[in-house]
């Protein structure tokens, strides 16, 4: 088999961590749902680990490179992107989940994102197999996040056990098609061009840490447990990274 198609299937398999935690965090909360201290624990932890990858792998890889400009618009478009996510969540009512419309919003907010962390574990892939299989397991805990609030949002719409399990898998898939568009996207690809991808998934691994995981898990009370779940993933991972 072509040593393309190897990388490929290697990175395919990798993304179906993340969703089997999402399909899991579905069928929990589809089942019994958990409270919102308990997925502001899981946030934390989500924020630690992928803060850590970020700056444990990416970000010495990127300033090693010495691209300056590759990196200024690589991560110029990163935060545009993530920006432009957070307007269309907004826009298709993912603050309404109770209603039809706000389901179609949150879903296709969602949908969008799942494929996006799909891409973002391509990429980084190409930055290493240490750094990928890292940030693979580190999204899996924030996909385990967003799979209970997909399926509590659903449950609180009227969907039934079976259909917010169908839903949530489909969904969740998402992020295996974007893990193997990554990765076949950047195969052969220049070191500038690499610069330039690279950059633009710091921004939005940077974007996901400070304006979704943390800002969520802070409307609940903040309390030592919680701050200790951040810094311990964050170690956790610091570790993992020098061990491998």
């Amino acid at each position: 088999m072509p040593d393309s198609l190897q990388s490929l299937g290697g990175v395919a398999l990798f993304a179906l961590i993340p969703l089997l935690a999402a399909i899991s965090g579905a069928v929990i909360a589809a089942y019994r749902p958990p409270n919102s201290t308990v997925r502001s624990y899981i946030q934390h932890l989500a924020a630690g680990v992928v803060f850590s990858v970020v700056a444990v792998e990416l970000l010495p890889q990127i300033v090693a490179k010495h691209e300056p400009f590759e990196v200024a618009l690589g991560f110029s478009l990163g935060v545009a992107v993530m920006l432009g996510i957070r307007h269309l969540a907004k826009r298709f009512g993912e603050d309404k989940p109770s209603d039809a419309k706000g389901t179609t919003g949150l879903l296709a907010a969602v949908g969008v994102d799942i494929a996006l962390d799909g891409l973002l574990i391509g990429i980084t892939f190409s930055a290493g197999e240490t750094a990928g299989r890292l940030l693979t397991c580190a999204l899996a805990i924030e996909l385990l996040s967003l799979g209970l609030a997909v399926a509590a949002a659903l449950g609180k719409a009227g969907a039934s056990r079976r259909r917010i399990i169908t839903t949530t898998t489909l969904l969740f898939s998402l992020v295996v098609v974007g893990a193997a568009v990554g990765a076949l996207s950047l195969q052969n690809a220049s070191q500038e061009f690499l610069e330039l991808v690279l950059s633009f998934g710091l921004a939005a691994l940077l974007y996901l840490v400070t304006e979704e995981l943390l800002i969520e898990a802070h409307e609940e009370p903040e309390t030592p447990l919680a701050t200790a779940m951040f810094f311990g993933g964050f170690l956790l991972f610091l570790i993992l990274g020098m061990l491998e």
